[in-house]
């Protein structure tokens, strides 16, 4: 591992508003029984403040609404109506859910609210300021996931302008834990500081990642859908993309950077944390006690077992000396070591949880002249693991389906020309359908040699878009050429579960309007719904899409993975396709293979295919799975439930759990049950 070590150039502790140090309590926030509120409450308002505030925000939503209708013939300036929106959100809901922090934040408030009116009127005579200006700007766009606006915050180089014809480098900076980020603080941060980097003649884009969870989940979509609204307006090379981020966002760029490792120049980690079991320990003091299914589901986010996709990617990681989230820099090179990988690793002498200085000037030195060097779009060679589908791609290769979800999958590729074409070298492991994607060009159909797992193989690239593909996968006899992807119901990029998967896209949670099994069931599943709607809003800052079972149009089953609450006799659309899923439940019984469990006081928990749209989910009884005791520390922060669980309602929902776990497994990859481990 190589290691740099700056001398120092202060004795105080460099801490901004944009990398605040990670709270914890320790032994506190190691008990599931007393857990306090993320985010907490918030101070009173005083009445003539609120009332004067409440004015303002309805001058406001007025003026969004009467520009929805005077803008619809004009798309170009509609489009701009979430950088208005976004200061609405950001008051209203500081004041409507009591995340008004500080008696500071009060005139705050007051100010932003004028600046969203001070926008929609710029609107209304047909102008954008903020769309051409340089420095600080907020912004904001709209999201796929639940129909919220999302702010942004960007630094915009003053070598911008609207007739520039130059490309421009993008930073990202993901932000440390603040349990009182809300968006109203956030904007106004974003309004005031540039933050800790602002590379010359390079945009950095802020990101807001849905609040406190490191940038997962909707966090992580959040990363793209911001950087998709950026591009709209200003223009940004793809292939000058750096990952940036301290403390919890540190965490957050080291799952960034290993998981979609073919999308930046350079990335820079600083602190944070990189798995789950190993930081509870350092960092909280805690003794994990994973069950089996929860084990294989830290292989989602744990980025050691991603390791090896740092092969293509420059990775500059910084640690204070004496700071405990070092270890998340330290297990990282341990990781790649084992790949055969060095790790750049700088170290701020003396320093605790802060950038040193000297370290930073040398940081800066390395990813500049990486971004400088820019990502190259087409490596010869790649080397790439997974253990999902829902991180399946590195450059020209993407992983189409897997011999088992939640075990390690690898392959490394190697691409060369001859007078007749393409010839690739491919090793797989734990693959069973891989798609190679290349740049359309001259020589379209041109024939491939592809050498894969002993086997050799010729191939001509078919156009798909404005790509070449060529689409392979494994058979009773090895591998061979696929026409088509694959039909029926398979796992496949993503409609691989688990259950939170399907809160990574478009959602909607259908409630039951007709009498359920039981009293006691209606009840928890009323309970629950309106857990999940209310810790969406706390945790990912939007309300929760819902419609009644009655009310569903097409759109919605064409375009929304549906979250089905009730059962089959209180919900219309769990009684429609209640037949067609694997773990059948009736008034008698839950049957799940050869076990049948007491209707009246067990609950099925699962995501499948929708048999109504076999290309959306449909999720039953079941929000995001982990819960309060998990947004004590963001390491906690992934998936509690595999893709199916039998609840027992008779022992009630507790900070970790929707009552008491029965049976749970995973779907085999054709969508079949499969035998617990």
């Amino acid at each position: 591992m190589r290691r740099f070590s700056c001398p120092s150039l202060a004795a105080a502790l460099i801490v901004a508003l944009s990398f605040a140090p990670a709270l914890a309590d320790g032994p506190k926030d190691n008990l599931p029984d007393s857990v306090r509120r993320i985010p907490p409450p918030g101070v009173e308002v005083p009445p003539e403040d609120r009332q004067a505030i409440e004015k303002d925000l309805a001058e406001l939503r007025a003026a969004i609404d009467g520009l929805e209708k005077s803008l619809a013939e004009r798309p170009a300036l509609l489009a701009l109506l979430p950088d208005v929106e976004v200061y609405y959100k950001a008051v209203h809901d500081a004041l409507a859910y009591d995340e008004i922090f500080d008696a500071k934040e009060i005139p705050i408030a007051k100010k932003l609210v004028q600046t969203g009116l001070a926008r929609a009127r710029e609107l209304a005579e047909g102008k954008a300021s903020w769309n051409t200006a340089t420095g600080l700007v907020v912004r904001g766009y709209r999201s796929q996931i639940d129909g919220s606006v999302q702010p942004y915050g960007l630094v915009v180089p003053k070598e911008f302008s609207p007739e520039a014809a130059r490309q421009f480098r993008l930073d990202f900076w993901c932000h440390g834990r603040g349990e009182k980020l809300s968006e109203l603080a956030f904007i106004n941060q974003r309004q005031n500081s540039p933050g800790e980097f602002t590379p010359p003649a390079a945009f950095v884009l802020h990101l807001y990642g849905r609040y406190c969870c490191a940038n997962k989940f909707a966090g992580e979509i959040d990363c793209f859908e911001a950087l998709a609204d950026v591009q709209k307006h200003y223009p940004i090379d793809e292939n000058r993309l750096v990952m940036r981020g301290f403390s919890m966002g540190g965490a957050a760029c080291w799952q960034f950077l290993v998981h979609y490792p073919d999308r930046f120049a350079a990335a820079a980690p600083g602190a944070g944390f990189a798995e789950t079991a190993r930081f509870l320990n350092v960092f909280q003091n805690e003794q994990v006690q994973p069950t089996w299914y929860q084990k294989k589901l830290w292989r989602m986010y744990d980025c050691t077992d991603y390791a090896l996709n740092t092969f293509n990617l420059p990775v500059v990681a910084y640690s204070g000396e004496i700071d405990r989230q070092k270890q998340a820099a330290d297990v990282m090179a341990e990781a790649m070591k084992a790949e055969g990988l060095e790790l750049v690793h700088i170290i701020g002498p003396k320093t605790a949880h802060s950038y040193e200085a000297g370290a930073k000037q040398k940081i800066n030195e390395l990813i500049d002249a990486a971004a400088a060097k820019g990502r190259n779009p087409l490596p010869e060679k790649i080397k790439f693991t997974t253990y999902t589908l829902r991180y399946n791609r590195c450059f020209w290769v993407a992983i189409d389906g897997l011999d088992e979800h939640w075990e390690k999958a690898r392959v490394e590729a190697e691409r060369g020309r001859t007078t007749t074409g393409d010839a690739m070298k491919i090793k797989t492991q734990n693959v069973s359908r891989l798609v190679l994607e290349f740049p359309a060009r001259a020589g379209a159909g041109a024939q491939a040699t592809i050498a894969i797992d002993g086997q050799s193989l010729k191939a001509n690239f078919v156009p798909s878009g404005n790509l070449l593909t060529v689409r392979l996968h494994k058979t009773s006899g090895g591998w061979a050429i696929a026409k088509e992807p694959p039909t029926g119901p398979v796992k496949k990029p993503g409609l691989q579960g688990p259950i939170d998967d399907a809160f990574l896209g478009r959602f909607l949670m259908v409630r039951p309007t007709g009498k359920p099994h039981s009293e006691a069931l209606g009840k928890w599943a009323a309970d629950e719904m309106q857990h999940a709607m209310t810790h969406w809003r706390r945790q990912f800052r939007g309300e929760a899409p819902i419609k009644n079972d009655k009310d569903l149009a097409a759109d919605d089953l064409e375009h929304a993975n549906l979250v089905l609450w009730g059962d089959p006799s209180s919900n219309a659309v769990l009684a429609n396709i209640a037949g067609r899923l694997p773990i059948q439940w009736t008034k008698e019984g839950v049957k799940v293979g050869d076990k049948t469990y007491d209707a009246a006081t067990h609950v099925p928990v699962l995501v499948f295919p929708n048999p109504l749209n076999p290309e959306r989910y449909v999720v039953v009884n079941s929000g995001f799975t982990f819960r309060e005791y998990d947004y004590l520390s963001n390491a906690r922060q992934v998936p509690r439930l595999p893709d199916w669980t039998v609840v027992d309602i008779s022992t009630p929902p507790s900070s970790q759990w929707p009552g008491k776990i029965g049976d749970a497994g995973f779907f085999d990859e054709e969508w079949k049950l499969k035998k617990g481990e």
